[in-house]
Formats: C-alpha cells, sequence, structure tokens
C-alpha cells in the first residue's frame, strides 16, 4: 500500500471511531440529567457535612453555551466510554496489516485483553473519583467558599477515568514492545526499581489528591500489571531461545559456537 493508501486508511479508522463514540454518546445525551446528578454526589455530601461553610459552593456554568457545552462533554465522556471496544479494535486493525500471520494471532489476543483492561481502569477511577473529590473540597478552609465551575470540574474527571484506564493498557504496550523484539524481559526486570518509581509518579501526578490512598488506588493495579507483563515476557523469551539459542545476541556478542 503507498503512504497515500495508508493515509487514507487512518483517515477512514478515525471516521469510524468518531463516528461509534457519537453513536454511544446519544446514550450520554439522553441520560445527562442522571449522570449530572451522580457526578455531583461528592459535592453535595461535602456541603452537608460542612453546612454553612459551603454556602456557595454549586455547579455553577458561566456563558450562554455553558450548559450545552457541559452536555456535550458528558455525552461524549460516555460515548468514548461505551464504544473503547470499537477505536481500540480499529487501531489494532490499522496496525494488524503490516503484520507477519503469527503476529496477526497476537493482535487479536492484544485485543480481547485491551477491552477489559481499559474498561476495568475506567471503572476503578469511576469508584475512586468521588474520594479524590471529597478530599480536595475538605481542603478549603473553616468559612471559606468553594464555588466549583462546571467545566473545569468535568474535566477533570473525564481525565481522572481516561488516565486510570488508559493506564491499565501498559501490560498490553509491555507484551507488544517485548513481541516485536523491542524490550527483553530481561531488561523489564532488570529495571523493576525505576518503572516502579515512575509508575508511582505517573499516579501521584494523574490523581492531583493530598491523601496518598488515591495515588495507591491506582499505583498498586499498575505494579501488578507491570510485572505480570514482566513475567510473560520472560516466558516469551525463554521460548524463543530454545527455538533459536543465538536469537537474543547482539551483533557484537560471541555466541556458545
Amino acid at each position: 500500500m503507498s503512504l497515500g493508501g495508508h493515509l487514507r486508511e487512518f483517515r477512514n479508522r478515525i471516521a469510524v471511531s468518531l463516528l461509534a463514540i457519537a453513536v454511544a454518546g446519544s446514550v450520554g445525551w439522553i441520560y445527562y440529567s442522571p449522570l449530572l446528578h451522580k457526578l455531583q454526589e461528592p459535592i453535595r455530601a461535602v456541603a452537608k457535612a460542612r453546612h454553612t461553610d459551603f454556602v456557595g459552593l454549586n455547579f455553577g456554568a458561566s456563558g450562554i453555551t455553558a450548559p450545552f457545552a457541559i452536555k456535550l462533554k458528558v455525552a461524549m465522556f460516555v460515548g468514548l466510554l461505551i464504544a473503547s471496544p470499537v477505536w481500540i479494535y480499529e487501531l489494532w486493525a490499522f496496525i494488524m496489516p503490516g503484520l507477519t500471520k503469527k503476529e496477526k494471532r497476537y493482535a487479536v489476543s492484544f485485543l480481547v485483553v485491551s477491552v477489559p483492561l481499559f474498561l476495568g481502569g475506567a471503572l476503578l477511577a469511576w469508584w475512586v473519583f468521588p474520594k479524590a473529590v471529597v478530599t480536595l473540597l475538605e481542603l478549603t478552609p473553616q468559612g471559606g467558599f468553594n464555588i466549583t465551575d462546571a467545566d473545569a470540574y468535568l474535566t477533570f474527571v473525564t481525565r481522572f477515568v481516561l488516565a486510570f484506564g488508559l493506564a491499565f493498557l501498559l501490560p498490553v504496550l509491555m507484551v507488544g514492545l517485548n513481541l516485536a523484539h523491542v524490550l527483553p524481559g530481561r531488561l523489564m526486570l532488570k529495571s523493576w526499581r525505576v518503572s516502579i518509581f515512575l509508575i508511582a509518579v505517573f499516579a501521584a501526578v494523574m490523581t492531583p489528591t493530598p491523601d496518598p490512598w488515591t495515588m495507591l488506588f491506582m499505583a498498586i493495579p499498575m505494579v501488578a500489571l507491570f510485572f505480570l507483563a514482566t513475567g510473560i515476557a520472560l516466558m516469551v523469551d525463554r521460548k524463543r531461545s530454545r527455538a533459536n539459542p543465538y536469537a537474543g545476541l547482539s551483533s557484537y556478542e560471541a555466541s556458545p559456537l
């Protein structure tokens, strides 16, 4: 396929993904009110606990077009989650034609694993985010006000949930790089300390709360998935070395022969 053909295919894959997100987003558009009510629960909980200290706390929207933009953002957020099997498939389908027959079987396995991992991470984030919101709002000084901007609040929730979902795709990426002969399993195992540190930094950045629990909710599953991916990569490398004892040698390394 020519470069133009690849670009046209990429455009078509993007179009299908966006169409799926738009169609799935209709669910969020229809059920906008109950979803918005659910998203406001942490704010209402803090307002109820703080009584008059949070008189100014509300779910405000500034500007004539703000209510429409907020409703559209909720709809697209829901669409992105529901349509995740489609856009993840389109991503793999764009890559698969360049793979061998054996690698295509691996790609299908990645697709089957990626969707549950992404949705599992998003579900965990949905369970954790109310605690994160309550923790952040509780930092408001006594007698102070916290007028929550709707757009900023929804942006925080969206990034929070998507960060968890994408973070749970880490083992798929690692195993994929290993199968592509880019990332050896022993290198992954050797750098486990650095990897855990980077995971902790990533979790701290993506969960901007002062308490350690929210960060741990994200970091612990990521560390477990990292070691799972490392174990799979080591098994693949061992199988490779049995089939070809010289496969792991560099061009400058002497073989046993």
